[in-house]
């Protein structure tokens, strides 16, 4: 009798393992976000309507490359990433609802990896904005 509890016990446990290991392995596939694309819904809560909200699709490497808001009457804008070999977002340009370019944004970074300028261009491409970013601490 204790060796067919002890078997059942330890089947049991294999199964369990591995119902968490899959789970694990799900959860970290869609938090690294390769190869994934993310539907957003809303749903009205009294005519139970449902519209699509956001689109986001990620690279195999897991960078965003696309993200899309739209409304009622379809795209309101888009959004397209770039990224380098540093895992760093270079590029950004945002569309308008008729799929125009709005503006186009370039990023360079210092050397420790955090982000250093950023670039906005006009349409026409003339530069319109730099941002400088500047970092320090406080010591408490």
């Amino acid at each position: 009798m204790n060796k067919v509890l002890l078997t059942i016990s330890l089947a049991l446990a294999a199964v369990c393992a591995f119902a968490q290991n899959s789970d694990e392995y799900l959860r970290l596939k869609f938090q690294r976000k390769e190869n994934l694309t993310v539907k957003e819904w809303n749903t009205d809560a009294k005519s139970k309507t449902k519209w699509l909200d956001r689109v986001t699709v990620y690279d195999s490497a897991g960078h965003k490359i696309s993200e899309t808001e739209y409304n009622q009457y379809g795209q309101s804008w888009r959004e397209t990433y770039e990224w380098n070999d540093q895992d760093q977002k270079i590029r950004e340009t945002r569309y308008n609802d008729k799929d125009k370019v709005v503006y186009v944004r370039k990023f360079e970074y210092n050397e420790d990896g955090t982000r250093k300028k950023q670039y906005t261009y006009l349409p026409n491409g003339k530069l319109n904005t730099i941002k400088i970013f500047e970092y320090s601490r406080s010591d408490e």
